[in-house]
């Protein structure tokens, strides 16, 4: 019964309103309306980041065409042309954008090929293939996660029959890496050899790589300046460092980990050296050696009546008497046989000769010298009260150390190694011990905050709404009903009137208390007095 009379009275009490309250009412309900889908707007409104900058025309249709599909919201930044899309979808986009091979960049590669005209000339095909082998070997390179974009400049000569007119290709490549992101030497070798080995009777030395900022990535193997280059000198830092390790292993079980620090330093020879040796024996015994070739050659001439002798005094003497054994002159024989012979004999002989040659290639990287210098800490004595103290090593003690350290480096008097071991009490500074950062300023706990925050000043603003203009205006509003109500009742009996008034009053404060019904009454008595004079005026003409 109550709900069926509230609804006419509100009627009632609009209607009774004159055209300013209805326009001052309606603008108010629909200020607050509006007030309160604003501040629900910007609760909703998600923010925005950067997904990509400075898109090529073709990549940016691409992009924008996929986002439609994915159902994605984006923005253009004003001024800079980068695309935005809401933060929480930063990650997720690209991600699906890089599965989709977007953005591919201003990059073309042998797809170039594909749209050759007809009648096209030869130097036109050239260059054509020429740009899709650059753009292919910069998509190439791009591939790497820490190059953000790359650039392939080829210089392929023109091929001659000649050849002292013969030239090699080369090749510049330009790096645009990450943030914060480098490149090893074993990263930057691999692109120097990816560019060489794309291209025919290209060397490796004739590529050049360069960063965004110019600097030089790829450097020159051995050459006329007789500079090393990085990998040798990597290769050196390891040669110390492996002998650092392996020094302060075999003395920290003795003195402690942090009670020793080593330093090496090593020469190391990188020079390419090779050397071609002959030598031969001694001569030795002719019955030890080896017979190569043996010639002989014998030839004898027997003569007539010729005459024959030696001529002189000797051949014209008496015989000598005989002696054992006897033996004749050959002068005396060939008298005796009454002819003239004469015999020739020649041999040579060659033996094999001993000699060994030898080719010998020596190692690059070979340790010349090597230079160590060991500090040792004073030893921590704890005495029978617990008081620590610092005392030096004795000599045997160092001793003993000195002589695992020569060990365990290899120590070569001959090749020039030095070795110096110091005992001295450390200096070591007081580690300071950094406050950590409160969590209140943390980025995560300022990020929650701000949001917070926003949700916060929300719920204020439609509390405040609620409670401090709404529910005033229809405390009001039910007061101005009831007044307006009873001043058009003048014709009724006052009985019925007063359990109408009652009835109604009854629905419309059966939740306030005395004194909120007291303050109401006040208020419209404030307010418009002249329903509280129709009202007083009823009752007297009913009493009448």
């Amino acid at each position: 019964m109550a709900e069926q009379n509230l609804t006419p009275t509100l009627m009632q009490s609009l209607a009774g309103f004159n055209s300013k309250q209805s326009i001052g009412l309606l603008v108010a309900a629909a200020a607050m309306a509006a007030l309160l889908f604003g501040m629900w707007m910007w609760g909703k409104t998600p923010d925005y980041r950067v997904l990509y900058g400075n898109l090529s025309d073709r990549d940016g249709g691409a992009i924008i065409e996929s986002l439609q599909q994915m159902n994605v919201p984006y923005k253009f930044a004003e001024g800079g042309g980068a695309l935005l899309v809401p933060a929480d979808q930063v990650h997720e986009v690209r991600l699906r954008m890089a599965s989709q091979g977007l953005p591919k960049g201003s990059l073309v590669g042998f797809e170039l090929m594909e749209n050759q005209k007809f009648g096209t000339s030869q130097f036109l095909e050239q260059m054509n293939y020429q740009r899709a082998l650059e753009g292919e070997l910069a998509r190439s390179v791009q591939t790497l996660a820490s190059v953000q974009s790359a650039r392939v400049h080829l210089a392929i000569p023109k091929p001659t029959v000649f050849v002292k007119e013969q030239q090699q290709p080369g090749a510049s490549v330009v790096l645009t890496l990450h943030p914060g992101r480098t490149l090893d030497g074993s990263q930057i070798s691999g692109i120097v050899h990816l560019i060489s080995s794309s291209v025919p009777n290209m060397p490796a030395k004739n590529v050049t790589v360069v960063d965004q900022s110019g600097a030089l990535l790829s450097s020159a193997k051995e050459g006329s300046n007789g500079q090393m280059d990085a990998t040798q000198i990597s290769y050196v830092r390891q040669i110390e460092q492996a002998y650092i390790n392996r020094i302060e292993a075999i003395i920290a079980p003795l003195i402690g980990a942090n009670n020793v620090r080593a330093q090496v330093t090593a020469d190391v020879d990188f020079a390419q050296t090779e050397q071609t040796a002959e030598s031969y024996k001694p001569n030795q015994d002719p019955k030890e050696s080896t017979l190569r070739s043996q010639q002989t050659m014998a030839s004898t001439n027997a003569g007539g009546q010729n005459a024959s002798g030696v001529p002189g005094a000797l051949s014209n003497q008496p015989p000598v008497p005989a002696t054992a054994p006897i033996v004749a002159p050959s002068s005396a024989v060939a008298v005796a046989t009454g002819g003239v012979t004469s015999s020739l004999k020649e041999s040579t002989v060659n033996y094999e000769v001993d000699r060994t040659i030898r080719h010998t290639k020596l190692p690059v990287g070979s340790i010349k010298r090597l230079s160590v210098a060991v500090v040792l800490n004073n030893r921590t004595v704890t005495d029978k009260n617990g008081k620590k103290s610092s005392k030096p090593l004795n000599d045997s003690e160092k001793e003993q150390i000195t002589a695992l350290v020569k060990d365990a480096m290899g120590f070569n008097v001959s090749r020039g190694d030095s070795l110096n071991v110091l005992n001295s009490a450390f200096n070591v500074e007081k580690e300071t011990i950094t406050p950590e950062e409160p969590f209140w300023k943390q980025p995560e706990m300022i990020a929650l905050a701000k949001d917070l925050l926003k949700y916060l000043l929300i719920a204020g603003i439609g509390l405040y709404l609620l409670f401090g203009v709404i529910r005033p205006a229809f405390r009001n509003f039910s007061a101005t009903s009831a007044a307006a109500v009873a001043s058009k009742t003048n014709n009724v009996p006052q009985a019925a009137a007063q359990e109408r008034s009652a009835a109604q009053y009854a629905v419309q404060q059966a939740n306030n208390s005395y004194e909120n019904n007291l303050e109401i009454a006040k208020k419209i008595a404030g307010q418009d007095p002249k329903i509280v004079a129709s009202v007083v005026q009823e009752w007297v003409n009913s009493n009448e």
